[in-house]
């Protein structure tokens, strides 16, 4: 918004031409978000305190430690969606066709994680809404972004898939490259909201991969850096460091409350928001494979379940002591703060590690 009221005045007042840089409004974005989360956080909070009442917010499938958290409120994440979207709103080039993409796949699986929450608070229960509700709902706002992304991206990069390590290498998928990005998303999604079990586990990890795509993103949408590197150009990419900066300021806010011992959780409304919205923005700049890298922490806990369930139906037997990842260190008698710091520590070292693909090729 900022963006397309005041460049029109720069040939009368210079000093607005720094708003026509990406890092300067990433950083306004990162503040706006922060300081939004900190001034709304605890009016956020008391309402959900209220609104849940009594209802049981912890799952069944967990450690016996978990149920002193009864009564902490869910549906944090709606503190993070807030925050995210008006610092998008107030910051970004509303013009550019990837910023909607990310903020229909953002909020519309938002409301899916919400509709889950909400059926949890007002039905006193840990179900919530079905999964094949919530995977058809990903499908359909996943779908839609795809369709949009592949008729804005120019041919052969809309469905072509790049290859880590190899200079300006396209993989042709053609149509199958639909169903591959709806893996990247959904998978990104759920898998974030698997990783969603301990106070401040998720948001950091999801905080880190942010940053590293911000900066994907800005070399991505720079012709030049995007030939020095060797990595494929996607024209307009630029644009999505501000949703990543504005992910990064609302994550902080969160983590704020979200810190041991938390005052509210993120809950499904910003598991499956943040994970979707990784998602898309790895599908646009043609970095889903080091999202897996970068991310993959929540792929280590959505193949822990796997392995978990696989093992149990076909041998009866299980190969963790409880699935997700972070639960089986719970029961082998690690410290809840134990747990999210080394796993804040291997985050950071995997997403170093996906950086690295930016040059080494």
């Amino acid at each position: 918004m900022l963006y397309l009221l005041l460049t029109p005045l720069i040939p009368d007042f210079t000093a607005l031409n720094i708003f026509t840089y990406i890092t300067f409004r990433t950083g306004g974005a990162i503040l706006t978000a922060l300081l939004m989360g900190f001034y709304f956080g605890p009016t956020i909070i008391r309402r959900l305190r209220v609104a849940q009442g009594k209802a049981d917010n912890v799952r069944e499938d967990t450690p016996e430690t978990h149920l002193k958290k009864r009564g902490t409120p869910t549906m944090g994440g709606f503190m993070i969606l807030l925050s995210l979207t008006v610092s998008t709103l107030l910051w970004a080039d509303l013009r550019n066709g990837y910023v909607w993409v990310v903020l229909l796949v953002t909020l519309g699986f938002g409301l899916l994680g919400f509709l889950d929450d909400y059926l949890k608070v007002s039905k006193r229960n840990s179900k919530g809404l079905p999964g094949r509700y919530k995977i058809l709902g990903q499908l359909f706002f996943g779908g839609i972004a795809i369709a949009i992304v592949m008729w804005v991206t120019p041919y052969p990069l809309a469905t072509g898939l790049a290859i880590p390590f190899l200079k300006s290498t396209l993989l042709p998928l053609g149509l199958l490259m639909i169903p591959f990005a709806l893996l990247v998303m959904v998978g990104a999604s759920n898998a974030v909201n698997l990783t969603d079990g301990l106070d401040g586990l998720a948001i950091v990890p999801v905080m880190i991969a942010a940053s590293c795509f911000g900066l994907i993103a800005y070399l991505s949408g720079n012709a030049i850096f995007s030939e020095y590197l060797g990595i494929q150009s996607v024209r307009g990419a630029g644009e999505l460091t501000i949703l990543c900066g504005a992910l990064m300021g609302g994550g902080l806010g969160f983590l704020w409350f979200n810190a041991p011992p938390a005052a509210v959780f993120m809950g499904d409304t910003g598991s499956l928001a943040l994970g979707g919205m990784l998602g898309s923005i790895a599908v646009i700049t043609k970095h889903e494979l080091v999202l897996a890298i970068i991310g993959g922490l929540f792929v280590l806990e959505a193949v822990s379940v796997i392995v978990q369930v696989a093992s149990f139906k076909m041998t009866g037997k299980r190969v963790f002591a409880m699935a997700p990842l972070h639960h089986h260190f719970e029961k082998k008698g690690w410290h809840e703060p134990t747990i999210v710091i080394r796993f804040w520590i291997i985050s950071v070292i995997l997403a170093l590690i996906g950086l690295a693909t930016l040059k080494l090729r």
